[in-house]
């Protein structure tokens, strides 16, 4: 796969890093909001193809591997110039043959369902995006800002929740924002990230044990953002929306949760995501 594969006037090639201004305009021209850096964050934890017409990237699609066993597809993309030519299906396919064994993860739009479960996908779960302006927000008293000292027990509970070891990606998100906890003794609970994304800011993962705890994280993070926008992803099961709303975060579109190759997980772990990092890589 690392050669590149001729698909009528289309080439599949690796993705390297002078594609990523192709593939900013690619999504921006697909009312995507990432910018640069957000395109930038992904693309360094993973590998991927891009779909090149002469020079110009009119495909994209990224694996973000999670050690050997678990892996997100994502950042699929394809020019509305392209579209109907199965483009999409060879993007998909190629890097589902850099993920080799790994469970695959990806969020799905209704467009894309059909593709997905023919390609082996099964759906999990809705996702629902909750963005816009914050309102005014108290901050509750148990929680509070943390830094890299805290890191290794944030990577623990992660990996309890996600199911896989996700090191890499906090490597990055402890760089890119910042990270606020609930304590329990001398050990932390739940955490929540923030960093900024798109034209805004984004509050994910949210990661604990209980759907009180998952509020008040949120509570204390965005009573620090009154008046910025704000986005969330989170599972349509967290429980969460109506929190939300009443914040000024408006539910706005979502999609499916889906899974190829899925592993054994417990049913049920100890501590829960409530919101993700993003729909990219959960």
């Amino acid at each position: 796969m690392d050669e590149l594969l001729q698909t009528e006037s289309i080439v599949l090639a690796p993705f390297e890093a002078h594609h990523l201004d192709g593939a900013v305009a690619l999504s921006r021209a697909a009312g995507w909001a990432h910018r640069r850096e957000d395109w930038q964050l992904i693309w360094g934890l993973s590998e991927g193809r891009v779909a090149l017409a002469g020079d110009r990237v009119v495909g994209t699609a990224l694996m973000t591997p999670f050690g050997d066993t678990c892996s997100a597809i994502n950042m699929i993309i394809v020019d509305e110039s392209q579209r109907g030519r199965g483009l999409g299906r060879k993007l998909t396919t190629a890097v589902l043959e850099l993920a080799g064994d790994r469970e695959c993860r990806l969020t799905a739009t209704s467009d894309g369902l059909p593709l997905y479960e023919k390609l082996g996908f099964v759906a999990t779960h809705k996702i629902v995006r909750h963005q816009g302006i914050t309102d005014h927000v108290e901050a509750p008293a148990n929680v509070e800002w943390i830094g890299s000292e805290a890191m290794p027990a944030i990577k623990a509970l992660d990996s309890a929740a996600f199911g896989a070891d996700r090191d890499g990606l906090y490597d990055v998100l402890a760089k890119e924002g910042t990270f606020a906890a609930i304590r329990h003794g001398d050990g932390i609970a739940a955490f929540a990230a923030t960093r900024l994304f798109g034209k805004g800011e984004v509050v994910g993962p949210v990661v604990a044990a209980n759907g009180d705890n998952a509020r008040d994280l949120l509570a204390f993070i965005l009573s620090r953002k009154e008046g910025r926008v704000v986005r969330i992803d989170i599972p349509e099961e967290s429980g969460l929306s109506s929190s939300l709303e009443e914040w000024g975060l408006l539910r706005d579109g979502g999609v499916v949760a889906m899974v190829r190759h899925a592993g054994g997980r417990p049913q049920t772990p100890a501590v829960q995501t409530f919101c993700l990092a993003s729909q990219a890589v959960g």
